[in-house]
């Protein structure tokens, strides 16, 4: 495919007013907070859509679109934002697509952002799969690879008279996505590894502007502007980046905060720590330091405590004495920016058979899960998340693993407040290694960690999804990427997932817990439930015996046609995935009294994949439908998740019931 002059494939290309081309911002990635200080407009809403169906798929840059309205470029529909575009309208040539797409918003900026100069502007991109580009009113800001993880842009000095500004306050917004790697983009860090981009024009097999993308991945390729796109402000002089690492002694809870400050080298600080009922319980003005708090209330799991999810507030105010000398008299003002980060004190340790929250014994029930659900594809849905994690306490889950990518930071916030425990996991699976790929693997993590450092309900990185591990390259790959993970936060193990060939791993060695992905009589034997027991125990004997590390079962389960029957049970049928769960959780009880520290099912809701002989319809591996519709596997987990929580005897009488949610 024929790519424009520049960095390569672009995704997301926004029109503002502004007078400076603006930076992209590599410092601090503070979720965005409204505060005294700061506003937030969110511009999520109908945008105006093109796609570019040329046969090069150019022909937006050779027309410069990002110079007018789009409108005047060709046709154009309306396009929700945040959604996937591929399931929003009856073009099945869009389903699919593979090329540059455009979106475009007006919007209005408040006056007085425009008017005050003291006033930082900031435009932030939740996440767009999976190149972007950003113009603001025809003059390019920044650009970013990768989808799932958030890019900023600070836009410069509003100019009325700038190109396409037909008055002070109101500006275009105009976005540009494509959807497919070209074969140098097609390296194991991105989001969409191990793609081949192949344009189909020979033996007159295939139409002008025929395009095909081979995925190594088993869901689906949704593409477009997934989360919120905002507009933020702060001061010239702000809050840039928040850093805690908690821990406690006896009842005194320890919280280790560092604050980054821009614009100013002559700030004051005023860090506030504030509990639940609206209480100071420490303080500080020094930009780094402890806080001690007596009496603390520890952030503990659901279902590991009947107070779970408990958070405190860090208030960072920082002050600015601003002078300003006029003719000779003299003229002061005050600056001042207030951010507020929720703070959860817990611990997390890691021995050679235990995972430990707050020095207690842990043990994962939970669950994998996908950003997907119909129409809106990965499109970020509040009702869809409350939903799930309704379910997810009525089925006694209190973990997830995000598999395959980082989820959006309003789910980890919900998992802060309703104490689900995480397993944070990069934008890498099926990984190939190779030597390109390393370094923009490393910036995926420094951006995976710095916007998730912060999530008390984030116990564990995984940096990898069912690599390649028994190439020659995979031991240095991974030992870097592990060492470097590590630098970036020692607070937190570190994992990848593999697969039930121990064998063969060349990155074992170098994390600290094992997750184990196997599909015994289903991928292995299939149809064979008779083996489960068998190979099960010799998988985990396998690995521990070389390893001597916790193992946490990361997959495994059954594709089942909701409303399939058979007795005796065969494949595909709602007995067959219960059997399937049975045979395993028979195992995971002789082990959990040793070394095996968790189970996640795959997976918690059907979920689409691209059309092939082996899918009907997307994976059909959930235990519920993708409407959330239980099958019975998840009845089946109910009672165990319930069983293993009151197992436990932390839980008072009255939580000992499984509550409706």
């Amino acid at each position: 495919m024929a790519l424009p002059a520049g960095p390569g494939p672009l995704l997301l290309l926004l029109l503002w007013a502004a007078l400076d081309a603006g930076r992209c911002l590599e410092s601090g990635m503070l979720f965005p907070r409204e505060s005294p200080s700061r506003e937030v407009k969110e511009l999520s809403g109908l945008w105006v859509f093109r796609a570019d169906k040329s046969p090069s798929r150019n022909q937006g840059f050779e027309g410069a679109w990002y110079k007018k309205r789009l409108a005047e470029t060709g046709p154009v529909i309306d396009m929700p934002v945040p959604a996937s575009y591929n399931d929003i309208t009856q073009d099945a040539t869009l389903r699919d697509f593979i090329g540059w797409v455009w979106y475009e918003r007006e919007v209005v900026v408040p006056s007085r952002w425009v008017a005050d100069e003291g006033t930082r502007v900031v435009l932030r991109v939740g996440s767009a799969h999976y190149y972007s580009v950003v113009w603001v009113n025809g003059v390019k800001v920044t650009e970013h690879e990768g989808g799932h993880l958030p890019f900023e842009v600070e836009i410069g000095t509003f100019n009325p008279q700038g190109p396409g500004c037909a008055v002070q306050d109101h500006h275009r917004c105009q976005q540009h996505s494509e959807s497919a790697l070209s074969p140098s983009r097609s390296n194991p860090a991105h989001d969409r590894p191990h793609q081949i981009m192949r344009k189909m024009s020979f033996l007159n097999r295939y139409p002008d502007g025929f395009f095909v993308q081979n995925i190594y991945f088993d869901f689906f390729n949704y593409a477009g502007i997934h989360r919120p796109v905002l507009l933020y402000t702060t001061p010239k002089a702000y809050v840039d980046d928040i850093t805690v690492v908690t821990d406690f002694s006896d009842n005194t809870g320890l919280v280790n905060y560092k604050v980054s400050v821009q614009g100013t080298s002559s700030a004051t600080l005023k860090v506030t720590l504030i509990d639940k009922d609206g209480h100071c319980v420490a303080s500080a003005s020094e930009p780094s330091g402890l806080l001690k708090v007596v009496d603390v209330k520890l952030w503990w799991p659901y279902l590991m405590h009947e107070n779970p999810g408990y958070l405190y507030s860090l208030e960072v105010r920082q002050h600015v004495y601003i002078q300003v000398r006029l003719m000779a008299s003299v003229e002061g003002s005050t600056n001042e920016d207030v951010y507020t980060l929720p703070v959860g004190i817990r611990t997390v340790k890691v021995t050679s058979t235990q995972f430990l929250i707050n020095n207690k014994p842990f043990y994962f029930h939970g669950v994998n899960k996908h950003e997907d659900s119909d129409i809106r594809g990965k499109g970020l849905d509040w009702p869809l998340i409350v939903k799930d994690f309704n379910l997810l306490k009525w089925m006694g889950a209190n973990s997830f693993r995000t598999s395959h990518y980082p989820y959006a930071e309003e789910i980890l916030q919900m998992c802060d407040r309703h104490g689900i425990v995480v397993i944070d996991e990069c934008p890498g699976s099926q990984l190939q290694f190779e030597n390109a790929s390393l370094t923009h693997h490393l910036v995926v993590m420094d951006e995976l960690v710095r916007r998730d450092k912060n999530h008390p309900s984030v116990v564990m990185w995984s940096v990898a999804n069912e690599p390649a591990a028994e190439m020659p390259p995979a031991e240095f790959y991974f030992k870097t990427l592990i060492t470097h993970t590590k630098a970036l936060d020692p607070t937190r193990p570190v994992t990848f997932i593999t697969d039930s060939n121990y064998a063969r791993d060349k990155g074992a060695p170098y994390v600290d817990v094992i997750c184990v992905n196997s599909y015994f009589s289903w991928y292995h034997d299939p149809g064979h439930l008779e083996v489960i027991p068998i190979q099960l125990n010799t998988q985990f004997e396998n690995w521990y015996g070389k390893y001597k590390k916790p193992i946490i079962q990361s997959e495994y389960g059954a594709d089942t046609v909701p409303g399939l029957h058979s007795d005796p049970p065969v494949m595909f049928t709602e007995e067959y995935q219960n059997a399937v769960l049975q045979s395993y959780h028979s195992v995971f009880d002789q082990k959990r009294k040793q070394y095996v520290i968790g189970e996640l099912i795959w997976n918690f809701a059907d979920f689409m994949t691209a059309q092939g002989t082996f899918r009907v319809v997307g994976n059909k591996k959930g235990v519920f439908t993708r409407q959330r519709q239980p099958k019975a596997g998840a009845f089946i987990l109910k009672e165990r998740y319930w069983r293993l929580a009151n197992e436990t005897g932390r839980l008072p009488p009255w939580f000992k019931y499984p509550c409706s949610f």
